[in-house]
């Protein structure tokens, strides 16, 4: 197919009122449809409904004999904690349940270590003259609203096929002020990229002017699959043996597995990491919810437990994405006006249209009853500077909106293009 910039007058002029009458038709329809976040959709929460009768009447000892009713185990319960070791390939001593979101205990790892500087900080980072955070892009919004409101200046790196570009991240922490890195290494938000295990190896190994330097290693995909389970690299140890032990905050959690607002958080690090992180978390609260954690461990089983239900949830999941990757294709493909991720894995498919024309798309969608999450919320400040990136969430909708969203979706990506190439 002809790009849409190499066509001929008459070929642009056919394109162009095609759109625009595809356009009309899909107003009139009066959509109301949603694809702005990556939530599970209701089938998805269903899977865990079992959970609700967990751990059931009389059910309140841990395999150690632990009471879950009452306070302590600041730590979390052994019965999750080895179901996730094994899961992520870590070491138990290195890993800790807490209560159900990860980002939480992102933003009280930041907040503590702006307040009182963390293990390795010669002061509290929010005595720093300058403090500077890599944001990988595009990447997740949340990340980047934190460092945003501690006052960073968030510098972006680009997201290569195997992972971040690693020649950009090596020249940046020669900085003092750097601090720290975001890292989704498994199925990326939004792109799905996974790191590879020499990209891994590498940010374990480099060297930083920072002595405090940390990577916040949100793992939130660990296992969520539209196929093959992928490999979890145990960045952990490769740190250690490079002589960064305290390098890596290791993050995932139940939230995409059972039920999003009422799962279970994990922490994992290096012992004087977990030591610092206790000593603040034991200020904060006497402990986390252990009930909640013996639920997850009985409904879980096992390791193998946990794939197993990540493999129901592919059963939902895979064909929304194939969907949209097939609509995509079917009428963009060939244009030159757009391109996408194709994940294996995740919640979310990148797309990048025409420059400067993500926020007209987003504004089109928006007239036709169909929200799109806006355009530039991959970048910190929500700053896109070429206006090209779109985050697309297909996970809520049932297939059929989906269907009707994205070839929706892709009739304003034309349309877009069309005006921005005609002018």
């Amino acid at each position: 197919m002809t790009e849409l910039k190499d066509m001929n007058q008459q070929e642009f002029e056919e394109i162009a009122a095609d759109a625009r009458n595809r356009y009309e038709e899909l107003v009139q329809r009066d959509l109301q449809l949603d694809l702005t976040r990556g939530k599970p959709s209701a089938e998805q929460l269903s899977f865990a409904d079992e959970l609700l009768a967990l751990p059931g009447k009389g059910e309140y000892r841990t395999a150690d004999g632990v009471d879950v009713r009452n306070y302590g185990g600041l730590n979390g319960i052994v019965d999750i904690r080895e179901i996730y070791a094994e899961l992520l390939g870590l070491d138990l001593a290195q890993v800790c349940a807490g209560d159900s979101s990860s980002l939480n205990i992102a933003f009280d790892i930041m907040s503590w270590t702006y307040t009182f500087g963390n293990c390795d900080s010669p002061r509290p980072w929010s005595q720093e003259e300058k403090l500077r955070w890599i944001c990988i892009v595009p990447g997740y919004d949340r990340h980047f609203s934190i460092t945003e409101h501690f006052g960073f200046e968030m510098v972006t790196v680009p997201m290569l096929d195997n992972g971040p570009d690693m020649d950009a991240i090596r020249e940046l922490v020669k900085d003092p002020s750097v601090k720290g890195l975001w890292a989704v290494p498994v199925f990326s938000n939004p792109t799905g990229v996974t790191f590879s295990e020499d990209v891994c190896r590498e940010l374990a190994e480099m060297d930083t002017a920072a002595p405090d330097f940390r990577i916040m290693w949100d793992n939130a995909y660990a296992v969520h699959v539209f196929d093959e389970f992928p490999e979890n690299y145990n960045v952990l140890e490769m740190a250690k043996k490079a002589g960064h032990p305290n390098r890596f905050w290791y993050l995932t959690s139940t939230s995409k597995v059972t039920f999003a607002g009422s799962g279970v958080a994990i922490f994992a690090s290096s012992s004087a990491n977990l030591e610092w992180y206790a000593s603040h978390a034991g200020i904060r609260g006497i402990g986390p919810n252990k009930v909640n954690q013996l639920a997850h461990a009985r409904y879980f089983g096992s390791a193998e437990g946990v794939r197993e239900v990540m493999r129901q949830h592919a059963s939902s999941l895979a064909p929304k994405f194939h969907s949209v990757l097939e609509i995509l294709e079917s009428r963009l493909g060939g244009l030159g006006i757009a391109s996408w991720t194709s994940p294996k894995g995740g919640y979310f498919i990148s797309l990048d249209v025409v420059d400067g024309t993500a926020s007209r798309v987003v504004e089109l969608a928006k007239e036709a009853g169909i929200k799109l999450t806006a355009a530039g919320s991959t970048f910190p400040l929500k700053q896109d500077p070429n206006d090209r990136n779109l985050r697309l969430a297909p996970s809520m909708p049932p297939l059929n909106e989906v269907e009707v969203a994205m070839d929706g979706v892709a009739t304003c990506v034309l349309l877009a293009a069309v005006e921005k190439l005609a002018n």
